[in-house]
């Protein structure tokens, strides 16, 4: 047996071995009592690292481990439970033979066995990993702690697909947040059932629910205190303690240091320095192989990947890590390379580097900045060609054609606005050319009335030309598509005097806010924390009784959803058509983008879509009118952000971002995940954290985006951009070949 050194108890003890010797005896002729039931226990087959074992180890000073399934089975006292558990998982499956099954019967073991090779009257498939499938409790026949149809996260688990009739736990393709709402589908996949020799068969390895970042953590804990009960009636309560690998940086309640914010800022920094998603030349080039064959998911690199190092920015940033997470705990990259990202990244290192006078912060911020406007294809090919009626606008993203094709309003808005930090901060005028170029690319694309749609492509802007685009009256009660591009004309506006930036934003918005907001596109949060930016800029540009109206009745309807611990709870449109609605079945599941949640009311904050664009809106918005209401709901969604900033030692990669989605009732990173691009886990290198650490760093600044920016020289580059644009009058596009 391997022992462990005694540690102080934290509960009961799970393992009680008295040898005979030690035992109480009676004197010669006094009456023998009947034997005590001999106390039953636990006994492990694992590796000393095991995630459950290394949870009961901590809080007992004994527990018996052995190495192999022989060993443990013969060694375990008669009636106790033997654990085998799977060391080699997910390559190997666990070995254990029917005459192993027997003897463990024979002494009256409880066994339970984890991914095995064989099993008692169960017929196991090939091994298969999952997309969508996540698990459920199937019934009460092993009494787990949760109700019939909770719902728990196995993430990218390795499963043995088999048949039972009544299992405990199952996988399947389910909507829902806590609860499988539409019930079992017909397909599901037992992970969890008895046989009838008395053993308990996992068709996959549960007993790493720290490693691979099982989900919800206390559910978790909640499932192995109550399998192990079933296990071990005597020994229980089982002391099952776990903190998981990847944690909020702070608690919900405890006062921050006085330095929270200005580290948090730090760990975002240093997390996109060693996050590895940073290209070097030999892994760019790998990655535009992968881009080009359509591949969007990649695992992290073991180590920097060459003996080039890490990325500096000279080739790019990755979009970030993709919410799948592997039985390691790693997650996958996704691959394509976004103009927003690069932009956005180099907005917050920019930050970071005027705050803590970061000169290798700086160095990326510019490498970034000058692949994305100069090196890369983003700003080039038929977008950096004056002939071309795409000319100046930026690519939603380099090197597949499946990304190249599209300009999307939002994205290059979100490119520029980032921009402007980034050059503000870095005191250069070196993008302000092509910056300038991409704001009136934008513009001429803008229908009459201030709208532009949600995206146009290239083949049909070569088709029509960009002037039909702009004599078109397009009408798209959509903030989140078009909120962001007002705020950049408005910004235009006050650096170049052209009054057609100033007059199209102006018309766009009052339709907007008439329609506010039964006929907006989604009309909650989604929609509404993209509308704070430009509203406070309007007010900014014209400090009019109406403005001011417009904003308030925005900020404050999004406040109503403000909780005491500073989230902004997500909340239904009601919408149930179009792109982003809840899944009205299980087989919608992971089939469109999807809200976090599936009832209003459940407990979630949204950090890729709203967290981040209120954060930067109540900090426009407060700043615009001085207000003290404004400002403190902002310090408290500010402090939120803070807190809730991911932790790791065990997963470095991930350490200092934020996920998509954050519980702030369980305090854990959690939700309904069936977003088929975009998940719960994931975490953008723009988007979400890049919009947090921007405002983090204008806080330490104590500045806003609209005063940062205000010296903008921007306007010198006003006849020579014009002159370039002009050389496209606007009709459709006549290639050279033709």
């Amino acid at each position: 047996m391997i022992s462990i050194a005694a540690r102080p108890k934290r509960l009961a003890t799970l393992l009680l071995i008295f040898p005979a010797a030690a035992l109480p005896t009676a004197s010669a002729g006094e009456p023998q009592p009947a034997p005590a039931a001999p106390r039953t226990g636990l006994v492990f087959c694992c590796r000393q690292d095991n995630d459950l074992y290394r949870s009961l180890a901590a809080a007992s000073d004994r527990i018996a481990r052995y190495t192999t399934p022989a060993e443990a089975i013969a060694k375990s006292p008669p009636g106790s439970a033997a654990l085998i558990l799977a060391d080699d998982y997910p390559h190997r499956r666990t070995p254990l033979s029917a005459e192993l099954y027997a003897a463990a019967r024979s002494k009256g073991l409880r066994l339970y066995v984890e991914y095995p090779e064989a099993a008692p009257g169960v017929e196991f498939d090939a091994p298969r990993g999952v997309r969508w499938e996540r698990g459920v409790v199937a019934s009460d026949a092993v009494d787990l702690g949760l109700p019939k149809l909770h719902l728990l996260a196995l993430h990218d688990c390795q499963f043995l697909p088999a048949k039972a009739a009544n299992p405990a736990l199952a996988l399947a393709r389910v909507a829902g947040f806590d609860t499988a709402v539409y019930g079992l589908p017909n397909e599901s996949f037992p992970i969890l059932l008895e046989t009838d020799g008395n053993a308990l068969i996992a068709a996959t390895k549960l007993s790493n629910f720290v490693t691979a970042r099982y989900a919800p953590t206390a559910d978790w804990v909640t499932l192995w205190i109550h399998l192990l009960k079933e296990l071990d009636p005597a020994g229980a309560p089982h002391p099952v303690s776990a903190a998981p690998s990847v944690h909020p940086a702070y608690d919900k309640q405890s006062p921050l240091p006085p330095a929270a914010q200005s580290q948090s800022l730090d760990r975002l920094a240093n997390w996109y320095l060693r996050s590895r998603l940073l290209l070097n030349a030999r892994r760019a080039a790998e990655i535009h192989e992968l881009l080009k064959a359509g591949q969007e998911v990649v695992p992290p690199p073991a180590a920097d990947d060459s003996d080039d190092g890490a990325g500096d920015g000279s080739h790019g940033i990755l979009e970030g890590y993709a919410s799948q997470i592997l039985p390691d705990g790693s997650q996958l990259q996704r691959t394509p390379i976004r103009a927003d990202c690069q932009a956005e990244t180099a907005a917050v290192l920019a930050l970071h580097a005027a705050v803590r006078n970061d000169q290798q912060s700086r160095r990326v911020a510019e490498n970034l900045l000058d692949y994305l406007y100069f090196d890369s294809e983003l700003c080039q090919l038929d977008r950096g060609n004056p002939e071309h009626p795409a000319y100046g606008l930026i690519s939603w993203g380099a090197v597949s054609p499946a990304w190249r094709v599209a300009n999307y309003g939002d994205d290059n808005a979100r490119t520029l606005l980032a921009t402007m930090a980034a050059a503000a901060c870095l005191d250069s005028p070196r993008w302000d050319e092509p910056m300038l170029r991409a704001l009136w690319a934008n513009l001429r694309t803008t229908g009459k009335l201030g709208f532009r749609g949600d995206r146009i492509d290239m083949p049909q802007l070569a088709q029509r030309g960009w002037k039909a685009y702009s004599q078109m009256e397009t009408v798209n009660y959509s903030p989140s598509f078009e909120a962001y591009s007002w705020a950049c004309y408005l910004w235009a506006y006050a650096r170049t005097g052209d009054r057609e930036f100033l007059e199209k934003t102006k018309t766009a918005i009052r339709m907007t806010m008439e329609a506010y907001p039964d006929r907006w596109r989604w009309g909650d949060n989604l929609d509404r924390s993209r509308m704070l930016l430009p509203l406070a800029w309007l007010v900014r540009v014209e400090d009019a009784p109406l403005h001011r109206r417009w904003m308030y009745q925005v900020a404050n309807d999004v406040l109503e959803l403000q909780q005491p611990c500073g989230a902004i709870a997500e909340q239904l449109s009601g919408a149930t058509t179009g792109h982003f609605v809840v899944p009205a079945s299980n087989e919608a599941y992971g089939t469109s983008e999807t809200p976090l949640i599936q009832h209003d009311g459940d407990p979630v904050s949204d950090q890729l879509y709203v967290t981040n664009f209120v954060l930067i809106g109540l900090h426009e918005a407060a700043a615009a009118v001085d207000d003290p209401v404004l400002r403190a709901a902002e310090d408290k969604l500010a402090d939120y952000v803070v807190r809730i900033q991911a932790r790791s030692d065990a997963v470095p990669l991930v350490d200092g971002t934020w996920f998509r989605a954050f519980d702030f009732h369980r305090w854990d990173y959690w939700s309904s995940s069936g977003d088929m691009g975009w998940g719960a886990w994931c975490a953008e290198t723009g988007w979400g954290p890049a919009w947090n650490g921007i405002v983090l760093g204008l806080r330490q600044q104590r500045t806003t985006l609209w005063e940062l920016t205000a010296a903008s020289n921007i306007d010198k580059q006003s006849g020579k951009v014009k002159q370039q644009l002009a050389r496209n009058q606007g009709g459709p596009w006549q290639s050279p070949a033709q």
